[in-house]
């Protein structure tokens, strides 16, 4: 059996925890699932293939709270010695197996892209924000990994999603780091995670007052504006728009790169968009190379063109 970690975050099941039930099922018939509270889920993570959803019920887990998660689920594994557990391959999902295997005194594999159980495990790691990748044997007795974002595409196949709810024993050390408290503005709109299209700027932009036109864009085309860190840095953006290794792994189906030279880190935040399109002075950019579609010219005298034509093809 297949023991799946699903992380949630205000209303939402995260989108990679998806996509560690799909890898599962590739592994095992009999997946199951387990969730701090959100019961509410249940039916959803049953769509995508979880044949019981285990929900711990305490109020210590009302909101991320990772070493009490983490010993929630070492409670479980006590309980039902899976074969191995998986989780989500995000800061949060980390974390949280970080803190199983420590726990367990076991050995922990990050950002896996393949997994063959057996003895000993296989498994493909993405290193360098996926690019590239690392084939490496683990020795254990029930394998910890996580699940590269977006590596694995989240695929239905209905089960029960039966709900098992049970309560963790948790000490006052292991409620040590909670979130007391959320500051700032909520997002409006569609999140950077989600979006099928993102409108993204650099340093060539030139300054914050030229992120309009990206508004404008994103808005016509129903996506979300996003950044690179160098914009972030500067404090022209937000980080939650930082797109990148140490932003926000994205893949949506149309990416367009505004003045954006195409750091590693970048591209590895942005390499599985389905169709890239790339807009630089330099034709050298190492983001020009892998773009679908690259366009050399400055981003203040093409993006007025683009958004004209935009318009007039939706009709806004």
């Amino acid at each position: 059996m297949i023991l799946v970690h699903v992380d949630h975050d205000r209303g939402a099941v995260d989108a990679v925890s998806l996509q560690a039930l799909t890898l599962a099922r590739c592994l095992d018939s009999d997946v199951q699932a387990v969730i701090m509270g959100g019961a509410e889920f249940a039916p959803e993570l049953g769509e995508y293939g979880a044949s019981i959803v285990h929900v711990a019920e305490h109020p210590g887990l009302t909101d991320y709270a990772p070493q009490a998660t983490a010993r929630a689920i070492v409670g479980l594994i006590n309980s039902l010695a899976p074969t191995a557990v998986l989780g989500a391959g995000t800061a949060r999902g980390n974390e949280v197996l970080a803190h199983v295997a420590a726990m367990t005194d076991l050995p922990f594999a990050a950002d896996c892209t393949e997994i063959t159980l057996g003895s000993p495990v296989r498994v493909t790691r993405a290193r360098w924000g996926g690019n590239l990748l690392e084939e490496s044997t683990v020795i254990t007795t029930t394998l910890f990994a996580t699940v590269f974002a977006h590596a694995i595409p989240a695929v239905q196949s209905p089960a029960a999603g039966a709900v098992s709810a049970f309560t963790p024993e948790l000490s006052p050390a292991d409620l040590a780091v909670v979130i007391i408290e959320r500051a700032g503005a909520a997002s409006a709109g569609v999140t950077l995670a989600e979006a099928k299209v993102v409108v993204s700027g650099g340093r060539g932009m030139g300054g914050p007052e030229s992120f309009s036109l990206l508004e404008d864009l994103a808005g016509l085309l129903g996506g979300t504006v996003g950044c690179s860190r160098v914009v972030t840095s500067a404090g022209w953006r937000p980080h939650a728009e930082q797109v990148g290794q140490t932003g926000t792994k994205i893949a949506p189906d149309l990416y367009i790169a505004c003045g954006i030279s195409g750091a590693t880190q970048h591209l590895a935040g942005c390499k599985n968009s389905k169709t890239l399109i790339a807009i630089n002075t330099d034709p050298d950019a190492p983001i020009m190379q892998i773009a679908d579609y690259a366009i050399v010219g400055d981003v203040h005298a093409v993006l007025p063109q683009v958004i004209a034509l935009t318009r007039a093809a939706t009709g806004a």
